[in-house]
């Protein structure tokens, strides 16, 4: 990966004396690429920007995608609870990124243009410049419009060996040597390679060491070193858990598993941990939800309900934290080599015992392009064993999210019975999804990989993709609304590519589907208060017979059914709220849970009055466990009405969520 012609490169202990390097190696403006997440150097790109920001006569262009931001409290409640977590998870030092600040205030220079093809989920949707500047594009379109652009500087955090002679792409191997390449391709100077190096970042060997000499300026700035971005983990509620569980039947033994973040992708991952690991209480769990599941035709044509026996591979543009507990359990083990004979001989079942040793010996068994996760999950990174280290592998995002190229009938054979598992905000009752976006064309994140997954799916025999939803969303003070709608102004995955769509209440198998079937079976899994619209606006458009209008649809679609359903699992230990391991304390968690119940029903002035009158005729926190929640909350001694009247209502938010 690194041409032996090239000069080493110049080594900088001071962040500024790059950027004065950097200014000095480019004439005109400069068109800057940086990888997205964690492996963006902040502390550079800041340097870099507050250089330019005095400087009108330097133009700069950023391309780049998911920058970072922690969360900033709104008031003062907020502030009381997220400044000492802030303060422990990411440090008082965090380098927050400077034009995501300008952005936010919509206060970026002229001469200062950011553009972004994914945003950190609905940050930025107040935010005009971002909006105007972003770029809708396929994850594996990226490197091709950034050459497009006329890049001429990349800039990366690296990981370093320890003399420096190498150096560890780390945690984004997604889009540097794609975008190299397309850059070249078009005839365009190879651009500026400049690194930094943080020691926080764990070295990642396969596909993502390089020699120093890869790039033009290393720099090595003094600690102390900020703590890498992680991204706190969230609870999983009832619906959630219900889709993970769901969805977890639907994969094959044996086979390929891509996931994405969230909530969702922490439920799939508990699943399909308790499938391999208490086997009987993971079914105990599904036939509770639907005690038909084994005889749904989507479980017995693509998945199943058994421990894995051959294991899992892992394939996925992003590692995270469910990978990270798929691997210590041993769902995720199945090896791939580079070899598209051995691994046709090992799917045929025909494989030698040296063809297995050689598996065994050479063979990794997760793939990816960039990695984002918890402080838990970078440790677990830093402390691989041998093992560990050899059998995870990091990618080029044109390897890891599609097949076309000179590789594809090797991705074909070691991409066996694939399963793509996405999340998205709403589906449509025919059957297109809604990922990114919103009907007046504001963007909340972007398209990603999704479109990419979702196409693999179709191209690949046995493969399933599956979307998963919440069935309703609810803003505090507000009725709930309907995710699966009959239409909406904005389409991230077209109805022409529906396969599976799960939401808490079920499976729909919508692959190939006519409309009326894919309809039927759509309103299946929706809300039981959004059924019979859904259905009489389907038959007004001509979509429905008369035996379908009619449909019997279950009662059961409720989330009041599903609490009770679960409500058993989660008194026994087998649903907690952190399955995947929690960044907040204990108390913490009870608050988590308290001020998000104070937040519903303070949401409008009748509920904000009546949940106020109840706090000034309750007592005061009286436990031990609720006099530590109100003391953390800073309100232990309060002073004044105000204060006096806080404290009263997180403790009758924490008696009210107390199970």
């Amino acid at each position: 990966m690194t041409d032996p012609a090239r000069s080493l490169p110049h080594r900088l202990d001071r962040l500024d004396d790059a950027v004065e390097t950097l200014l000095a190696s480019i004439d005109g403006p400069l068109h800057v690429a940086a990888p997205l997440g964690i492996g963006k150097p902040h502390r550079l790109l800041n340097a870099l920007y507050a250089r330019i920001e005095r400087d009108p006569s330097r133009a700069l262009h950023l391309y780049t995608a998911l920058s970072l931001d922690p969360p900033s409290p709104a008031n003062d409640l907020q502030r009381r609870f997220l400044a000492p977590f802030l303060a422990r998870h990411f440090g008082d030092d965090f380098p927050r990124l400077a034009y995501v600040q300008a952005q936010k205030r919509d206060a970026l220079p002229a001469h200062i243009e950011v553009e972004e093809f994914y945003m950190q989920s609905g940050a930025l949707l107040k935010s005009r410049q971002a909006q105007r500047r972003y770029a809708s594009l396929n994850y594996t379109h990226v490197a091709r419009a950034i050459a497009q652009r006329g890049v001429n500087c990349l800039v990366q955090k690296v990981a370093a060996n320890a003399d420096g002679s190498r150096l560890s792409l780390s945690s984004n191997t997604d889009l540097t040597f794609d975008a190299i390449d397309a850059i070249l391709a078009r005839g365009l100077p190879r651009p500026l390679m400049v690194a930094e190096i943080d020691p926080e970042l764990p070295w990642i060997e396969n596909g993502a060491a390089v020699d120093a000499a890869f790039f033009d300026i290393v720099v090595s700035p003094p600690g102390p070193y900020p703590k890498l971005f992680a991204l706190p983990r969230q609870p999983v509620a009832d619906a959630e858990f219900a889709i993970g569980f769901y969805a977890s039947a639907l994969v094959r033994d044996g086979g390929t598993l891509q996931i994405g973040i969230g909530a969702l992708a922490d439920a799939l991952c508990h699943a399909l941990v308790l499938r391999h690991t208490d086997n009987a209480a993971y079914r105990r769990v599904l036939h509770a939800l639907d005690p038909e599941i084994e005889r749904h035709p989507a479980v017995i044509a693509s998945g199943g309900l058994d421990p894995f026996e051959h294991g899992l591979y892992g394939c996925s543009e992003m590692i995270n934290e469910g990978f990270r507990r798929l691997v210590q359990t041993g769902v995720l083990r199945r090896k791939v080599v580079d070899d598209e004979p051995l691994m046709r001989r090992i799917n045929a079942g025909t494989a030698s015992d040296a063809d297995r040793e050689r598996l065994e010996r050479e063979g990794e068994f997760l793939h990816g392009a960039f990695y984002l996760g918890s402080h838990e999950f970078y440790d677990w990174l830093r402390t691989l064993d041998a093992d560990g280290q050899r059998g995870i592998g990091m990618r080029r995002v044109s390897e890891v999210n599609e097949l076309y190229g000179g590789r594809e009938s090797l991705e074909r054979v070691q991409r066996h019975q694939s399963r793509f598992f996405n999340t998205c905000m709403m589906a449509t009752a025919l059957g297109a999804a809604v990922s990114d976006g919103l009907a007046d064309g504001r963007v909340v994140s972007g398209v990603g990989g999704q479109y990419n997954f979702v196409a693999m799916a179709h191209a690949l025999p046995e493969a399933r993709s599956v979307l998963m939803l919440r069935a309703t969303r609810e803003e505090p003070g507000q009725p709930a609304i309907t995710s699966i709608v009959w239409n909406y102004g904005h389409t991230t995955i077209p109805r022409h590519l529906r396969d599976i769509y799960v939401s808490e209440y079920g499976i729909a198998d919508v692959h190939g589907a006519c409309d009326e079937d894919c309809i039927a079976a759509m309103a299946g899994i929706a809300d039981a208060r959004f059924q019979h619209d859904l259905l009489t606006t389907a038959n007004l458009s001509g979509k429905l017979g008369e035996e379908l209008l009619r449909l019997r649809l279950s009662g059961r679609n409720t989330p009041e059914a599903l609490r009770a359903t679960l409500a058993p699992f989660r008194a026994d230990g087998t649903l907690t709220d952190y399955p995947l391991g929690s960044d907040f304390t204990p108390v913490e968690q009870r608050l988590v849970k308290a001020l998000t119940w104070l937040k519903a029903n303070t949401a409008t002035t009748g509920t904000k009055l009546a949940t106020i009158a109840r706090a000034l005729a309750g007592a005061r926190a009286s436990s031990a466990e609720d006099i530590e929640a109100v003391t953390r909350m800073g309100y232990a001694n309060p002073s004044g009405f105000s204060e006096t009247l806080y404290a009263k209502l997180v403790a009758l938010a924490l008696r009210e969520t107390t199970q």
